[in-house]
């Protein structure tokens, strides 16, 4: 009855997540399928497992809350100031539209690399990816895979030194740094980005050869893009990203060169960002506040209001993922899904697919990559240490398998990207299973590959 009630919840979590239900009351009505079903106690089930227990919703809201808020109002400001716009632009000016995927795909990541929010990134390239498609007479559907790939895969889950919540989530966890493995991570995160483009691209041209496109033949019109005065230029609008990106990456740089016992106040401060996986991105947000502010004259407009918004836009993204892994909480506490820990780690296979294995499956669940993640860690994450697996790569390859059966149809993510382009899962959910689930599977397996060749 037990693995019946979790199968039951599943699939009524993804038919509401597909029918438009608000992810809150999908969420709780998923969880309470899951506590009648297993014959768990509902007052204990919601107030200790879902809510405050150790994987808790609101254990979770209360350690990444300030994470979310300082990535919000970077993204608020970011956008306000123009500068989001003005990277994005720049790289369809060098490229041409009828490179459109490949500008949306760079811009998402370029943006989500420096600490940007995927929503916010969507909403400041979706203009202009828009008029892009239409000179280059690219289906939307293919737009909406290249969004998906920048803004939702290697920068997410693979490249070395991202400030997204699975690369924290997986150093505060594990005590190692945002550059843990970062050869894994990087060939993860060019097989992504190569396969994926790869893919849209033979689909464009395909489209476009069959009469998909324009025509006939393969010819574009309006490929210029015109400059826009209005935006700033594009040299101070990355400063800033690469203010936050260096921030990030100086404790693992200077670790190098600083002894931690000399007492310096260089060493304290290495060895205090080493210690904080979660506040120094935080401190490193907020430093990119300020080379905002003072870098781009439009930022200081209304720059109050702006950091207000910011903050009030991150509370629905930490409150969905909450509630997603306050589900998935209620579920670890499930004797089915012990058994599922059980049998993973004594199957007759390598630890490595077995990690690979345990993390999909997890994350396809929730319909969330972190939350995935998190439940993941918090209740294998050592047993797999125990197996040998070194800590900086079992938090690279868990974070890349995360990145994977997420994206199913019922992931929050999935649903508000589609709502948002004005599209839907008939249209658009065969690019965004590709580029989003088939291909991070496979630079998974090439990573777990690499880390059997040169780390076990």
């Amino acid at each position: 009855m037990g693995v019946f009630g979790l199968v039951i919840a599943l699939l009524a979590l993804i038919l509401m997540a597909l029918r438009g239900v608000n992810i809150i009351v999908a969420g709780l009505i998923s969880t309470l399928i899951v506590l009648i079903t297993n014959d768990i106690d509902i007052a204990t089930g919601l107030n200790e497992y879902f809510a405050f227990g150790k994987l808790g919703a609101f254990t979770f809201f209360g350690r990444f809350f300030l994470l979310f808020v300082a990535g919000a109002i970077f993204g608020a400001l970011m956008s306000h100031s123009g500068a989001a716009s003005s990277i994005a632009h720049t790289l369809a000016e060098k490229l041409g539209a009828h490179r459109s995927l490949w500008i949306i795909a760079l811009a998402c990541a370029v943006l989500t690399y420096g600490g940007v929010s995927a929503f916010v990134v969507l909403f400041s390239v979706n203009a202009l990816g828009q008029q892009l498609i239409q000179r280059a007479g690219i289906p939307k559907h293919l737009m909406v895979g290249a969004v998906a790939l920048g803004a939702g895969t290697f920068t997410l889950t693979a490249m070395p030194g991202t400030p997204s919540l699975n690369n924290v989530l997986a150093a505060a966890a594990l005590e190692t740094d945002l550059y843990a493995a970062p050869v894994i991570g990087f060939v993860g995160s060019l097989v992504m980005l190569g396969l994926g483009m790869w893919y849209l691209e033979s689909q464009r041209k395909r489209l476009a050869l069959s009469g998909g496109g324009h025509g006939g033949e393969l010819v574009q019109q309006d490929d210029e893009v015109p400059h826009d005065d209005r935006l700033p230029h594009w040299l101070p609008s990355s400063l800033p990203l690469i203010v936050v990106l260096g921030l990030i990456a100086l404790p693992t740089v200077l670790g190098k060169f600083v002894d931690p016992q000399s007492g310096s106040l260089i060493a304290s401060a290495v060895t205090y960002a080493k210690q904080q996986p979660i506040f120094w991105p935080v401190i490193c947000l907020v430093v990119g506040w300020f080379a905002i502010i003072l870098l781009l004259p439009k930022a200081r407009q209304s720059v109050v209001a702006v950091i207000g918004e910011g903050a009030n836009n991150a509370v629905m993204p930490v409150l969905n993922t909450a509630i997603v892994i306050g589900f998935g909480s209620v579920v670890s506490q499930t004797e089915s899904f012990q058994w599922f820990v059980d049998t993973m780690l004594s199957l007759d296979m390598s630890p490595l697919l077995s990690l690979l294995s345990s993390v999909s499956v997890i994350a396809g669940i929730t319909g969330s990559s972190s939350g995935g993640l998190q439940i993941f860690l918090q209740t294998m994450g050592q047993s797999y240490l125990e197996l040998g697996i070194p800590a900086d790569v079992l938090h690279r390859l868990a974070a890349m398998a995360s990145g994977g059966l997420d994206s199913l149809p019922h992931c929050g993510g999935v649903i508000a990207f589609l709502t948002i382009m004005g599209s839907n899962h008939k249209e658009s959910y065969k690019e965004i299973f590709i580029v989003s689930v088939l291909i991070p599977i496979i630079a998974a397996l090439i990573g777990i590959a690499m880390a059997g060749a040169f780390y076990l």
